[in-house]
């Protein structure tokens, strides 16, 4: 399906900054920031389908399905930052959140357009990686991309849950997916340049889905990131004062907790809340496959 440029509201004109190269640094930014405020309310009418969606994805992770993320350019670039961060925010394995970028991974730092026209390229890209467990999440500004209109037709093939993400409304990828994401918002001050608004709208989105779905799989107590992995001086810090805020406890106590348990948080509070061994903290989250506030209630029952 060939969709003319022209009638997407990403590549039409903004008639608010037409004589944006006449304007002062100042006037330049205030527009700007004038524009980026209308992004959240924008994010907040697909709240719906957002919620629709993060429950459906959150229904394959817990019985062990991967999220992949898949697209081209900014969309694709953004796509593997989110993915790149759950690993050390929610201490998952690289492999559960996956970024896939048309081009490859020389992509994510180069310019290579033309690899978003490749349908066939989106298709091979997932046809090897996913199981008909997993679920892909296509983005595009655009909603038009080829690359991403296969991959999203090659996961449907094999089975995994669909999710398309656009800016655009009524896309060909949102008609490729099962459930689909458009946030509209709207020419950007400078035409078709979808890394600003269209990029920061994505960008809230992803968050909103990683964070969403973690704090589903139990990798979030309260507010703390009990599944940081301490593996610098700041995020053996951090491990501490996690501890202390879950706990109550001392500094003194926490750091030597944190080291008992070998610097997972996790395991530490559990050690602490509940008066038990690391090798007991350990199995109450090995039976609860790593969800935390479930391994808090296997344990108070055995209290």
């Amino acid at each position: 399906m060939k969709t003319q440029a022209g009638l997407l509201i990403t590549e039409q004109r903004n008639d608010k900054s037409l004589h944006l190269d006449t304007l002062s640094v100042r006037e330049i930014v205030e527009l700007m920031n004038k524009e980026d405020y209308t992004v959240s309310e924008c994010v907040h009418a697909a709240l719906p389908q957002i919620t629709n969606a993060i429950e459906a994805i959150a229904h394959i992770m817990t019985d062990g399905g991967k999220l992949y993320y898949i697209g081209a350019g900014t969309s694709g670039r953004l796509g593997v930052l989110d993915a790149s961060e759950c690993p050390p925010t929610f201490g998952v394995e690289p492999e559960l959140v996956v970024g896939v970028i048309a081009g490859g991974e020389r992509a994510i730092t180069r310019s290579i357009e033309n690899a978003e026209d490749d349908e066939q390229a989106g298709r091979n890209d997932l046809a090897k990686k996913i199981t008909s467990k997993d679920v892909v999440v296509g983005i595009a500004a655009s909603g038009t991309t080829p690359y991403v209109i296969g991959a999203l037709r090659e996961a449907k093939r094999i089975g995994a849950l669909t999710v398309a993400l656009s800016c655009n409304q009524n896309t060909p990828i949102s008609a490729e997916a099962q459930y689909s994401i458009e946030v509209p918002v709207g020419p950007e001050i400078v035409t078709g340049s979808t890394r600003l608004k269209a990029g920061t709208a994505t960008k809230m989105v992803l968050n909103m889905i990683t964070t969403a779905v973690m704090i589903k799989l139990g990798k979030v107590y309260g507010n703390l990131m009990v599944n940081v992995q301490a593996t610098n001086e700041k995020l053996r810090d951090r491990v501490v004062r996690i501890i202390k805020e879950a706990t109550g406890a001392s500094e003194e106590i926490a750091a030597s907790a944190s080291q008992q348990a070998k610097g997972d948080a996790r395991a530490a509070i559990l050690m602490l809340q509940y008066e038990i061994s690391y090798e007991e903290a350990m199995q109450a989250l090995k039976e609860t496959k790593g969800h935390f506030g479930h391994a808090c209630n296997l344990l108070r029952k055995l209290k």
